[in-house]
């Protein structure tokens, strides 16, 4: 430690002068005083235990604690509990990973130790017995726990507490440090690694030696000795981790995949003591094939785990964007902050070229954005003071002034990544299938082996023993867990790169055998964006195209402006910014008594005359009396297909407004696409049937249901699915919410509101209808992939097992055999990038039968 002089000291004092821990507050006794440097500032305690806490807050990155801490709070832990661990129930420590400090808590917690599904499965169901946790779900790639859990009947130390009594450390995940904890883990893989294949290099020659010759006398002695002594430390070393993860498992009455591999390595190693004590001239030891065959095993875990970072970089990718530091403007001046201390309301500065660190909006400044991160839409977005701006996109140029309004797990990043990590950590049903077998597997597999060593031990115990021992190595249940995780995560992260966020597994599998596609109209298959395009008044017409706007349809809009002004319905919008086009001022009276009916219109009182806009039906309800002149203009329209209002000033029609609203350029090329492969389209609209048939017939066709009010859609759905029938909504994600929830799969379009997060199964970010298409083509891609994983693992383990059973492969031709099986898993799961490349669903038809299986 250095001398007291050369670093910055802290010491507390109480108003009598005496030294306070740093830690605990309490005074301090000086004979018991301890000292210590932590991040170069020299620090006293009352006692070696409150120096370790102190050291293992900042190791965990939670200096900030202590300038959050109250004074007068004692951090004193309660004595059952580690002191470490019961910071881990304090609110102050918990608001760093938290985001909803109420009854119900989630966290994700990084994992050491995880590397197979069985470990999935054990910390899974030894959570779910304790009282209090609502859910606990691994994501075995990126070895994180989601944990939910009722703070009032189970405390978050006692969690983390039972995780290290079945053997595994856990600490709360920060992105920060999570891939410090990841490298620690594989450099001690690799460590382990380079050590038993420094001594499978001694053991070859030793062995080159024995079969030379020296098998006999002293020399055959000495070198069973000299291999005893080799092949001891690496078992315990090198093989520590599958011992480890068996003794756990059995603990827990889980049969692991490890279990099979440590029995294999221990009769090796015991029958080779056996020949190297007694000396018999019979049997030979195979030290160099324990060392061999678990030199293998870890290059085989080792480029397994390097794998799965890869599978899962996509992820990582979208932490990478969330900038950890802030432009804070304060009082006029501007300093830079961590992200972590930047609230809500704050005014950041985002110069050009930098990445934008929180959501808001513009409050000074103009420029263009690069949202492609959040969209998938290349190209710059013009933004101007008002608009919204996320995290993680790019300031192309303008200096902007951006009021907070969300910050890392608030913001829409921060939503995308928690939406990807869940579909990662999530199961599908397939999954939980092949979690229920895999004890099963590795219990066939020690019967099979112990079947094999009673039918060789009539010849001779080493070929039986070598025999039964290359069963249990080879019929290794790996690649049968990680056939699924690794498919959806490989097709979470990828779809969130491309602007598709996927909740779940299952919705990947659902979406794989849905036949039959509802989409609304508004929003979805159209623009959105309406316009009036003709306006009938009693003695003038105007049509879109034309300059000059009579006195009488002025007035007509100016009233019907004020109106709608009122309301948030895309019609208003374009009656609004026809008078805007007009030059129409509007009145300054204030419209009182507003009222409206979704689906049917709206009306209220401007300057004591009762104004009314809306359908028909609208109209009838309300008395107003039909005029054959709009009736026959309604008419026209009806038969053109063209959606129109009506509109009435005390009870009296006053005119009929037409209104446009543009087909997405990409709607027909996905509908034609649906159809081609078998997929039954609906078109589900609150429009009149004419207008709504107008529109599918400029689709190509496809079945209608129209005059559907909103809030009756979801029943449409439910009608749709009778007799099992799965059926997948495409909407907005606000308007159609009940509809999204009701459907199999929800797939809301161009939104990350927390609205459409919430009801839909899939959020496409972008306005791209081609994204259902390629919503769609992963999902089946990746079904494919799952089954075909699972059939690698099968055929893998019928081929091979009779082999081994016939002692037709040795102990280490079995060990270079059961890693390939799950590297090959891997690799398959990782073909679902090709889906991605340019052009590949409009060169190959990627939603065709023939290519889901």
């Amino acid at each position: 430690m250095r001398s007291e002089g050369t670093i910055q000291q802290n010491q507390q004092r109480d108003s009598a002068g005496a030294r306070l821990c740093f830690h605990c507050s309490l005074p301090i006794q000086e004979a018991e005083c301890v000292t210590a440097e932590i991040d170069g500032v020299q620090h006293v305690f009352c006692c070696n235990g409150c120096r370790s806490v102190c050291e293992a807050i900042h190791q965990a990155g939670l200096a900030g604690f202590y300038q959050r801490t109250p004074e007068g709070i004692s951090l004193g832990p309660p004595p059952d509990l580690p002191r470490e661990l019961a910071l881990y129930d304090m609110d102050e420590v918990q608001e760093e990973f938290v985001d909803d400090l109420g009854e119900i808590r989630d966290i994700h917690l990084l994992v050491e130790g995880i590397h197979c599904a069985a470990c999935v499965w054990l910390i899974e169901n030894s959570l779910q017995t304790m009282p209090g946790i609502e859910s606990a779900r691994v994501n075995l790639t990126g070895r994180k726990l989601h944990l939910r859990w009722n703070s009032g009947r189970q405390k978050l130390s006692s969690i983390i507490q039972r995780l290290g009594r079945i053997g595994y450390a856990a600490v709360p995940y920060d992105p920060e440090t999570a891939e410090g904890h990841i490298s620690r883990q594989n450099r001690a893989l690799l460590y382990r690694m380079a050590f038993a294949g420094f001594t499978m290099m001694n053991l070859l020659w030793i062995s080159i030696a024995l079969y030379s010759g020296a098998n006999q006398g002293e020399y055959r002695t000495l070198f069973h000795w000299v291999g005893f002594a080799l092949a001891t430390p690496t078992l315990f070393y090198s093989g520590y981790p599958f011992y480890q993860s068996a003794w756990r498992g059995l603990r827990n009455l889980h049969l692991g995949m490890d279990l099979p591999i440590a029995i294999g390595a221990s009769v090796t190693y015991l029958y080779s003591i056996y020949i190297t004590l007694t000396g018999s001239l019979v049997g030979e030891v195979y030290y160099d094939t324990l060392v061999n065959f678990l030199f293998v095993i870890l290059v085989g875990r080792y480029l397994e785990s390097i794998s799965k970072r890869q599978a899962v970089v996509s992820t990582q990718r979208l932490l990478d964007l969330q900038p950890r530091v802030a432009r804070l403007v304060q009082d006029g001046t501007e300093r830079m902050v961590p992200i972590r201390s930047v609230k809500s309301g704050d005014v950041v500065l985002v110069k050009p070229g930098e990445r934008i660190p929180v959501d808001g909006k513009i409050s000074a400044g103009s420029g263009s954005v690069d949202e492609a991160m959040l969209t998938g839409e290349s190209g710059g977005v013009e933004k101007v003071i008002g608009d919204h701006v996320s995290a993680g996109t790019i300031n192309g140029n303008g200096a902007l002034s951006i009021t907070v309004a969300g910050v890392l797990n608030n913001s829409a990043l921060g939503r995308i990544i928690r939406l990807v990590e869940e579909a990662q950590a999530s199961k599908a049903p397939i999954q939980c299938m092949a979690d229920r077998i895999v004890p099963w597997f590795v219990a066939i597999t020690i019967a099979l082996a112990t079947l094999t060593f009673l039918w060789w031990l009539e010849r001779d115990l080493e070929t039986a023993l070598m025999a039964a021992t290359s069963v249990l190595i080879i019929t290794c249940p790996c690649a049968f867990g990680l056939a699924t995780p690794m498919a959806i995560a490989v097709a979470s992260g990828l779809g969130a790169r491309q602007g598709v966020l996927i909740k779940n597994g299952e919705v990947l599998e659902t979406l794989s055998g849905i036949r039959h596609f509802v989409f609304d109209k508004t929003g979805t298959l159209t623009e959105g964006r309406m316009r009036v395009t003709s306006i009938r008044s009693c003695n003038e017409t105007w049509s879109v195209g034309e300059t000059a706007m009579g006195p009488e349809i002025r007035h007509l809009l100016e009233q019907l402006a004020a109106l709608e002004s009122y309301s948030e319905h895309p019609i208003a919008a374009a009656v609004i910014g026809s008078a805007e086009e007009g030059n129409i001022v509007m009145t300054d009276s204030a419209v009182s008594d507003f009222h409206y009916r979704p689906g049917f219109g709206i009306g209220g009182s401007l300057s004591s005359q009762r104004l009314l806009a809306g359908t028909d039906a609208w109209m009838t309800e309300h008395g107003v009396a039909g005029n054959p002149l709009f009736d026959a203009e309604a008419q026209r329209l009806d038969g053109l297909g063209v959606a129109y209002i009506r509109f009435a000033v005390d009870d009296i029609e006053q005119g009929v407004v037409a209104l446009n609203d543009r087909i997405r350029s990409d709607a027909r090329s996905l509908i034609d696409a649906l159809k081609r492969n078998g997929m039954t389209v609906t078109l589900l609209s609150g429009d009149r049937i004419a207008n709504a048939q107008q529109i599918a017939e400029r689709l190509g066709g496809m079945e209608v249901i129209a005059e559907v009010l909103p809030e009756e859609k979801d029943q449409v759905i439910a009608r749709l699915q009778t007799n099992n029938h799965q059926v997948a909504m495409v909407g907005d994600g606000v308007n159609d919410a009940p509809a999204l929830v009701r459907a199999d799969v929800g797939i809301a379009l161009g939104s990350g509101t927390d609205v459409s997060i919430a009801s839909a199964d899939i959020v496409l970010m972008s306005s791209e209808l081609d994204k259902v298409r390629l919503a769609a083509a992963l999902s089946r891609r990746t079904l494919r992939t799952i089954r075909q994983n699972i059939g690698i693992s099968i055929v893998y383990n019928l081929l091979m097992v009779p082999l081994a059973m016939m002692a037709l492969i040795t102990p280490l031709v079995a060990a270079i055999s059961m890693p390939v099986s799950s590297l090959l898993v891997i690799g398959n799961a990782a073909r679902i990038r090709r889906l991605f490349k340019s052009d590949r669903l409009q060169r190959r038809d990627e939603l065709s039968d023939r290519r889901w299986m």
